[in-house]
């Protein structure tokens, strides 16, 4: 009996499957899915892997660059402090550059709040996908 899961001749016929039950093809039909949908998920495994890797390597990037900002930040904030305390009493310098960072914190606080309060948490694309999903394994 042919192998009725060989694909056809060189011409693309399809398969002899006329001594095969409907059941045994189901059969087939469901193991050959099955395995399809595990080689798509290892895939999908892989590729996340291999990016979470490069996303960790940027991440730490950006970690250094941002320490190395706050290091710069706070020198230069000292550096101004110095600075205005030649013109006045060292105390009042230093007040005034933490009024400058209260500002710039409170600044940047707003714009947080702003940009948090505009955020949708729910993927709202793949929501409406997976309402589609029975529909079209009903064939609608």
């Amino acid at each position: 009996m042919p192998d009725p899961t060989a694909v056809g001749g060189p011409s693309g016929d399809p398969p002899d499957v006329s001594g095969v039950s409907v059941g045994d093809l189901m059969g087939r039909v469901s193991r050959d899915l099955s395995t399809l949908m595990r080689q798509e998920l290892a895939l999908a495994q892989a590729e996340l892997k291999q990016e979470a890797r490069k996303a960790g390597k940027a991440a730490g990037g950006f970690g250094a660059a941002g320490f190395a900002g706050y290091m710069v930040l706070l020198f230069l904030s000292v550096a101004l402090w110095a600075g205005l305390s030649n013109v006045m009493d060292s105390g009042w310098a230093a007040l005034i550059v933490a009024a400058v960072w209260a500002v710039i914190a409170a600044v940047a606080f707003v714009i947080g709040r702003n940009n948090a309060r505009r955020t949708h948490p729910t993927p709202e694309r793949t929501v409406d996908t997976l309402k589609q999903v029975p529909d079209a394994l009903k064939g609608r």
